[in-house]
């Protein structure tokens, strides 16, 4: 049972997380039974070399199972162009790779959405059960970056505050 003070640093917790913005990805992979997708925005850069990156998965995603279970993924690196597919990745209970959705397997087998530009295939070299969730710790082994794909306020990348996506504008030069 919690105490009063647990519920309080629990809603402070909420509230200040909220207003945190946070990149946002989409994590596609396929443990042998049909791909799964999910967006997430708890990506973080662990280290260099090897290439390592760390995100969350919510027990109450219904991708979360299948995305541990493969042995590896491609995660997407969102910019606003990208917009709708983190809202795939978001909702519950569609098809995330039915007709008029844009994807392809890798070689090696796979999901990816085609018209991102950034994206990195990874494996799972190590988990850790916390609370409601499993932090999930990625090796990248390839990856893919577009650079004709920037310019424009489509190609700013993709924010998650507040509840809300937002377009995530290069700063002005100020050494003018």
């Amino acid at each position: 049972m919690s105490t009063q003070a647990e519920i309080q640093l629990s809603t402070a917790f909420r509230e200040a997380f909220r207003h945190h913005p946070s990149g946002v990805a989409t994590i596609t992979a396929d443990p042998g039974d049909g791909p799964v997708a999910l967006t997430i925005s708890s990506l973080i850069s662990v280290s260099v070399a090897p290439p390592t990156v760390a995100f969350s998965l919510s027990s109450k995603s219904s991708a979360t199972p299948a995305i541990l279970a493969a042995k590896t993924m491609v995660i997407h690196l969102l910019r606003l162009a990208d917009l709708p597919i983190a809202r795939l990745g978001a909702t519950s209970g569609i098809d995330r790779f039915g007709p008029g959705i844009a994807w392809e397997r890798l070689p090696t087998g796979e999901p990816r959405y085609a018209e991102v530009s950034t994206w990195f295939r990874a494996r799972i070299v190590g988990t850790l059960p916390v609370g409601g969730a499993t932090v999930v710790v990625a090796e990248l082994l390839e990856g893919h970056v577009d650079h004709a794909a920037e310019g424009g306020a489509e190609a700013h990348s993709v924010v998650y505050v507040d509840r809300r996506w937002h377009g995530l504008r290069a700063p002005e030069d100020d050494t003018k």
